[in-house]
């Protein structure tokens, strides 16, 4: 070969790889399929593969074999470099994907990103959204952009755009207390009061303009006003001059930790927001952090009595509050003191408001704060003192009413739960999915039933039964919780299990022994219908199974994983379904949120009907 032709194929071949990246570019993925490789070159797919095989063949490209496209192209110079951080950008769809970040950037990209999804490689895709951008803990543009220019390779103008007009957005309208005492809503301009305001806002919830940035809010409306214009892409500051309750002192008698500290800081610059983390990450003692800051009366929401009852003993127990300063309000008691626990369904209700209202709250809490957008709940949401806090470890609901939470009550905070998972402060439990076949005629009454009926036979499977009780033998030390979502198969497989079956029939003074008894281990398995889901304190769990349920939410099923979320040791969470019905898609479905936030979710059959285990292991998209 003569000096000229191997100059010439040496620049054919620059040529085709700066080819391939400006396809990478143009689709904004960072891999491609020949097809679209084809698409983008203009060429025909078999001369694609062809020039995709000979950049794999000069090391430039690597190819995989993948279940959703025959094969995938990528840079070569990505497998090379695994073992360093690299940031790649796709600023159209306003994406980063991070590939083996520090602590340091994943704690930077939490400022001002959202945690899509994480893979075992080391991996993470991160979006930047409005609502990141409007919820930045900083006092300037110019500080986030700081932030922001530390995370990027390079200069992003189209995404400095985007976050700068978001960030503008986010400081359009505010809320603030008029001299004489009513509340008023103030626009950075006149358009902005009569075009965005006054057009959204028709429908009683402006008494009267004042001037032409200025408008008269009504009293009770005001929840109203935040969550049309959220809607409309406007985020109200908050800044009205509300109670601030009787003075309180109280001290704390546990350590924060690092994370639990930045949660407390960021909380009392805005005094309001949300608390998001996983289950046995501390946000209890967050929050008994805050209450310790503020010294203010509190009114503590709860879903349940069972969780007041529990609020009640962990404020004696870590907090100089006496007895006589806290109280219960719910069927059970009727007590309100300077630090009330009370039920979202009493709070709410017309008989009992007067009491709520009638007395001053320096801080109110709502925990599961996810229950707020629900109609039986939303009105205990009005009872708003300058410092809201709710808490929540998967704020996600099916009706995609998660912008209620943050309009009713403040933005979310918290740290993305794979960094906590790394750095020991909450076990990461291992989920694994096990397809269980129709035991006897089940299948036949399977195919036979429509609807609801239907799902109600997958889901009480009597093969199940044998599947719980070899689960459980592999784990004979361990407490364990069995989750079910029919009363029948509860009490089967408590029968089965010779254990105690907790459901809303339980009374409440039996309902609370069994738990106590299952926290000190004279009671090592519990099998729990749905009142088990949340509000019920059980940190010690170390197995969780779920026998049926898998119709519900994808918040239910990072609850029930939750259960298994401790400081130390290990964890395991198995979920049932049975093999050629719903259930397969149902489990997945749900599982995959507990993927995006890094916990390893894997599938197999069930070692019960006589198939090797080893031999059906498979992994949720997303699972480490």
């Amino acid at each position: 070969m003569t000096g000229s032709d191997s100059e010439r194929r040496s620049r054919e071949g620059r040529d085709e790889r700066d080819a391939f990246f400006d396809a990478l570019e143009a689709v904004g993925r960072p891999l491609v399929t020949a097809t679209r490789y084809a698409q983008q070159r203009e060429t025909s797919q078999e001369e694609a593969s062809e020039r995709l095989a000979a950049l794999a063949a000069e090391g430039d490209v690597e190819r995989l074999d993948v279940s959703s496209d025959p094969v995938v192209w990528y840079p070569s110079e990505w497998r090379d470099l695994a073992s360093r951080e690299r940031v790649i950008v796709f600023p159209e769809r306003r994406q980063l994907v991070v590939d083996q970040p520090t602590q340091f950037t994943r704690a930077q990209l939490s400022q001002f990103a959202h945690l899509v999804d994480t893979t075992g490689s080391g991996s993470y895709l991160y979006e930047i959204r409005r609502e990141d951008v409007w919820q930045a803990p900083y006092d300037s543009l110019e500080e986030l952009m700081e932030t922001v220019r530390d995370v990027l390779p390079e200069r992003e103008p189209a995404l400095a755009e985007f976050i700068a007009d978001q960030w503008k957005r986010a400081n359009q309208f505010l809320l603030r207390t008029h001299e004489d005492g009513y509340t008023v809503l103030e626009a950075e301009t006149p358009e902005l009061m009569g075009n965005v305001a006054r057009e959204e806002l028709d429908g009683g919830q402006l008494r009267a303009p004042i001037d032409e940035e200025t408008s008269w809010v009504a009293e009770d409306r005001v929840a109203e006003v935040k969550r049309l214009l959220y809607e409309a892409g406007y985020p109200v500051r908050d800044q009205r001059d509300l109670e601030t309750g009787e003075p309180l002192p109280v001290d704390l008698h546990l350590d924060l930790r690092a994370y639990q500290r930045e949660w407390v800081s960021q909380f009392l610059e805005t005094k309001s927001g949300v608390l998001v983390g996983p289950p046995g990450s501390g946000k209890t003692v967050a929050a008994m952090g805050i209450l310790a800051e503020l010294e203010g009366e509190t009114l503590i929401l709860v879903p349940g009595r069972e969780l007041a009852g529990q609020w009640r003993d962990e404020l004696l127990a870590h907090t100089t509050l006496e007895p006589e300063q806290i109280g219960e309000y719910h069927g059970g008691s009727k007590d309100i003191r300077p630090v009330t626990v009370a039920t979202y369904r009493s709070a709410g209700m017309d008989q009992h408001r007067h009491l709520f209202d009638s007395r001053e709250w320096g801080l109110v809490v709502y925990d599961e704060v996810h229950h707020i957008p629900s109609p039986v709940h939303r009105r205990s949401a009005d009872l708003q003192s300058r410092a809201r806090l709710g808490l929540s470890s998967t704020p996600v609901r099916e009706d995609d009413r998660e912008e209620e939470i943050y309009t009713l009550v403040g933005p979310p905070i918290g740290t993305d739960w794979d960094a906590l998972f790394e750095e020991g402060f909450v076990a990461e439990p291992e989920v694994e999915i096990r397809y269980v076949p129709f035991a006897d005629e089940a299948g036949d009454a399977y195919a036979a039933a429509e609807g609801h009926e239907r799902r109600q036979v997958a889901a009480t499977n009597p093969a199940k039964t044998a599947e719980v009780e070899h689960l459980l033998g592999r784990h004979p030390e361990a407490k364990a919780l069995v989750f079910v979502e029919y009363l029948e198969q509860g009490r089967a497989l408590a029968a089965a299990l010779d254990a105690p079956f907790v459901s809303g029939e339980t009374p409440h003074h039996r309902r609370g022994k069994l738990f106590e008894q299952f926290r000190e281990g004279s009671e090592p398995t519990l099998v729990v219908s749905r009142v088990g889901d949340e509000g019920i304190d059980l940190p010690s769990a170390q197995v969780a199974v779920v026998a049926s349920g898998l119709g519900g939410s994808r918040r239910q099923g990072a609850q029930r994983a939750g259960r298994t979320m401790r400081p130390t040791g290990s964890a395991r969470m198995y979920v049932l379904a049975t093999r050629g019905t719903r259930e397969e898609e149902f489990a997945r479905q749900r599982m995959r949120h507990l993927s995006e936030k890094g916990v390893r979710v894997t599938e197999r059959d069930s070692e019960t009907d006589g198939e090797s285990a080893s031999d059906a292991d498979g992994a949720v998209d997303g699972g480490r």
